[in-house]
């Protein structure tokens, strides 16, 4: 993964670094006596994957048994969701919390037949009387509640909307049991948030799996206050006390940026500074190669299936049409804009890099303007902000980024899953252009790529075969295929590309001389396989730090 994408035959490492990669010659004149020779017999190495935007204590924390499993894997109706919630309650003590995560709209039969249907409590609660349901869409973005535990959050037809937030309701003003966007934190505040062991735990989990998935690298976007998660409670300023213990013990395993989430959903810019202040002394301790916190997260708008990224155009009238909007705080889309110019103001001239979650065309213009304002107000020769998501970056918008070196940080994990169920809800036009990668990579733009789990697996594989083929997961239907791209683009947006995101891309990313030496490797011939056979090549063997931590062989 040099600049000139070169191969080699074998490599040496030592002492956490690659030492060299070159012919089998070469490098067997570097063995000694106590060398660990592997032959990895016509397999692929690659260096450790990078996975640039990945919830991994909430994804942990999802994986059963903590957790439901409601993914289309497991449930595909409205009616097997239910039978799954009433097996999970058959083994829980009356009353106690059922979390679920991973139900999808697009892959549940009653919502596919019509895109009006979406799920109510009234769906649950015959399959969960004596327990208080909450279960958390694929997205992260909507939280489904059984009538039992609207009672417990105290959500009633007279319960506000959070700024930023929707309270689905019924015709005579009742809540459906769906809360979109901010108005989710209603629910998640009567679910029992979890201890600092338990959050250990959690991540504990997800480097093993992630491990299994040949992830050393990954970008946790979102700890602090401003962040929450079914799983792990509101408390997520616990979740990075839990990185800083297990980073001072030896005992992450994972190489994790972080950016801070320092406001909630609609919360006020005025409350940044101080907030930010408190959060970054938490990690000043840890080794920055192990865990490093980067800058500041967003929230900026929602997401185009919800209908709530803010778009210039509505939504198809089919699906409820609506433009989305902003999720800050404020009551017009102008106090709304201002709050967001205000918060990247401050977090641009105080040093921060910038993700902001951003997916509408209408909000990407917005954050992409303000990135430029704040440029010219508190020049900086190198900030490294970037849209997270980025769903409908315009031309314009990918130029200016570009023209800036700032970034866009795509999901092609989340493209073949939802290609679909977008043609009803924005069209078949801008459902094809969601995430433009080839225009993004020709305007001059390193793009990176991730899952963000618990929103798909961590599986950089079939992103790979995603980002060249386009094809939906569901129906085997190409969605704009003029965005494909090859195979070097595809891997570097897991590698150079997410090292560069990072600003680590002078000691990892790469497998070259003084890189850190993780590793993952491949069971198959990927230079020369086919994007759909890409998609099934199981990782044999990963490698962190010089040592081996996953061995499938």
């Amino acid at each position: 993964m040099d600049a000139a994408f070169s191969r080699a035959e074998a490599l040496a490492l030592r002492g956490g670094r690659v030492l060299a990669a070159g012919s089998e010659a070469e490098i067997r004149a570097l063995t000694g006596p106590r060398t660990t020779t592997v032959d990895l017999a016509g397999r692929t190495a690659l260096p450790g994957i990078n996975d640039s935007h990945l919830h991994a204590a909430a994804f942990g924390a999802s994986r059963p048994p903590h957790s439901l499993d409601c993914g289309s894997a497991a449930v595909s109706s409205l009616a097997g969701l239910a039978e799954a919630v009433r097996e999970r309650a058959a083994a829980l003590r009356p009353g106690t919390w059922l979390t679920g995560s991973g139900w999808d709209p697009g892959y549940l039969a009653e919502c596919r037949a019509d895109p009006r249907r979406h799920p109510t409590a009234a769906d649950l609660d015959a399959a969960s009387p004596s327990h208080p349901v909450a279960l958390t869409d694929f997205s992260g973005h909507n939280v489904l509640l059984n009538s039992r535990a609207m009672e417990r959050a105290g959500i009633t037809r007279h319960t506000p909307v959070p700024p930023g937030g929707v309270i689905e309701r019924h015709p005579d003003g009742t809540p459906t049991g769906l809360l979109r966007e901010s108005a989710k934190d209603l629910g998640y505040a009567a679910v029992p948030a979890m201890t600092g062991e338990q959050r250990e735990s959690a991540i504990r989990t997800a480097v093993r799996l992630c491990h299994a998935e040949g992830i050393t690298s990954l970008t946790e976007p979102g700890l602090g206050p401003g962040g929450t998660s079914l799983f792990l409670g509101a408390a997520h300023t616990d979740t990075l006390r839990a990185y800083a213990r297990l980073a001072a013990a030896g005992e992450l395993g994972v190489r994790v940026s972080v950016l801070l989430l320092p406001l909630e959903m609609g919360g006020a810019a005025s409350g940044l500074p101080e907030r930010l202040a408190e959060l970054e002394g938490i990690c000043a301790d840890a080794d920055p190669r192990l865990l490093n916190v980067l800058g500041v997260k967003l929230f900026a708008d929602g997401i185009p299936p919800a209908r709530t990224a803010w778009m210039h155009e509505p939504y198809e009238e089919s699906a409820g049409g609506g433009r989305g909007g902003l999720c800050l705080h404020g009551h017009s889309h102008a106090q709304q804009v201002g709050e967001l110019r205000e918060i990247v103001r401050y977090a641009h001239a105080a040093g921060h890099q910038l993700g902001v979650h951003i997916t509408g065309d209408a909000g990407i213009d917005a954050v992409v303007d303000a990135f430029t304002e704040a440029q010219l107000e508190h020049p900086r020769p190198d900030a490294r902000h970037y849209l997270i998501h980025g769903d409908f970056a315009s031309p314009r918008a990918l130029r200016t980024l570009a023209a800036h070196g700032w970034g866009a940080n795509m999901n092609p994990g989340v493209k073949d899953t939802v290609a679909d169920l977008m043609v009803g809800v924005a069209g078949p036009e801008r459902a094809a252009y969601q995430w433009p990668v080839r225009d993004a990579v020709a305007a001059g733009i390193a793009v990176t790529a991730s899952s963000d789990a618990p929103v798909t697996h961590p599986d950089w594989r079939r992103g790979v075969a995603s980002m060249m083929l386009r094809e939906s997961r569901a129906s085997g239907r190409v969605s704009g295929p003029e965005q494909r791209v090859g195979l070097e683009t595809a891997l570097r947006a897991y590698t150079t590309h997410a090292a560069r995101q990072d600003f680590a891309e002078t000691w990892k990313g790469t497998l070259t001389s003084g890189a850190a030496a993780d590793v993952c490797v491949v069971d198959g011939d990927l230079p020369h396989a086919g994007p759909h056979e890409i998609a099934e090549l199981p990782v044999a063997l990963t490698v962190f730090d010089g040592e081996i931590v996953h061995d499938a062989r």
